[in-house]
């Protein structure tokens, strides 16, 4: 993103999302998540050719209770420690920050029960207040950088509709508000701040368990921003970023407490942000 944060759940999570896959307690996750882009939709800055590649390796530590504390949602504790690594190629346009941790996610979270049917569960769902915090690696002198230098609230909603005991559809909604970021990377020279503007984005998902162990499907995510980036307080016209991303994906259940998720997304209606290719591979163990 030029803007936004750049470890924003966009696609990290697809199918089955509205509960932790294997009940109350302790479950720890691994994403690895690899971006590529050579497209840059209305960037702001002389475009000479540049190209962008991004790994992340999200780190992911949960605790899901049994205990119900509001309106029957069982409370919860989500951490998660992202390490990322940026790479611009030659770009001069884009100097890049290179290797380090990224902003740490914590989010308090209800989780209530699966709603039952004669076949089995018919619908599941979770809120989580998320909360992004500036800990991550920043040099204003790069335009990519690891952390945002800003906190940002990240809320969102999760649920997963069965419709039938095999096909699932789910969806997670977010809500972005960003704060302001206090020393500016070079892109905005002379600024005493800038705040990135407030979006939604959503990822959804819909897959189908024809083997006992194996879902197929199909994912995706879409990100609108709907105010614009202000600069000293100064709104900044055609700084609103949207990308929608689609692709297959499949989710293998291990055994009862382990779980693998491939994802794959191709973006398309990319505004004021790269426009590239997503790949998603996530680990789930539960203890």
């Amino acid at each position: 993103a030029y803007n936004q944060p750049l470890v924003l759940n966009l696609g990290f999570t697809s199918f089955v999302d509205g509960a932790p896959p294997a009940g109350p307690g302790f479950y720890f996750e691994e994403y690895i998540q690899y971006f590529t882009a050579d497209e840059f939709s209305n960037p702001g800055f002389p475009d000479d050719g540049a190209d962008v590649d991004a790994w992340v390796s999200l780190n992911q530590f949960v605790y899901q209770s049994n205990t119900p504390v509001l309106l029957g949602g069982k409370w919860g504790l989500n951490v998660m420690v992202p390490y990322v690594w940026i790479d611009a190629g030659p770009s001069t346009s884009l100097p890049d920050n290179a290797a380090g941790f990224g902003d740490v996610l914590v989010g308090p979270y209800l989780q209530w029960d699966p709603i039952m049917g004669a076949n089995g569960p018919i619908f599941m769902h979770r809120i989580e207040l998320q909360f992004l915090l500036p800990t991550g690696k920043y040099d204003s002198d790069k335009e990519l950088n690891p952390g945002s230098n800003f906190f940002s609230f990240n809320p969102y909603w999760a649920a997963t509709l069965f419709l039938t005991p095999q096909w699932t559809a789910s969806t997670r909604i977010h809500y972005l508000y960003n704060f302001k970021n206090n020393d500016p990377n070079r892109a905005y020279p002379g600024a005493g701040d800038t705040q990135a503007g407030q979006a939604v984005h959503a990822n959804f998902a819909t897959s189908y368990g024809g083997l006992p162990s194996l879902r197929l499907g199909i994912n995706g995510y879409y990100l609108k921003q709907f105010t614009d980036l202000e600069v000293d307080g100064d709104s900044v016209n055609d700084t609103r970023e949207q990308v929608f991303g689609i692709g297959p994906g499949l989710l293998w259940s291990i055994s009862k407490d382990a779980f693998l998720f491939f994802n794959m997304y191709y973006e398309t209606m990319a505004e004021n942000r790269p426009e590239g290719e997503r790949y998603n591979l996530r680990f789930v163990y539960h203890f």
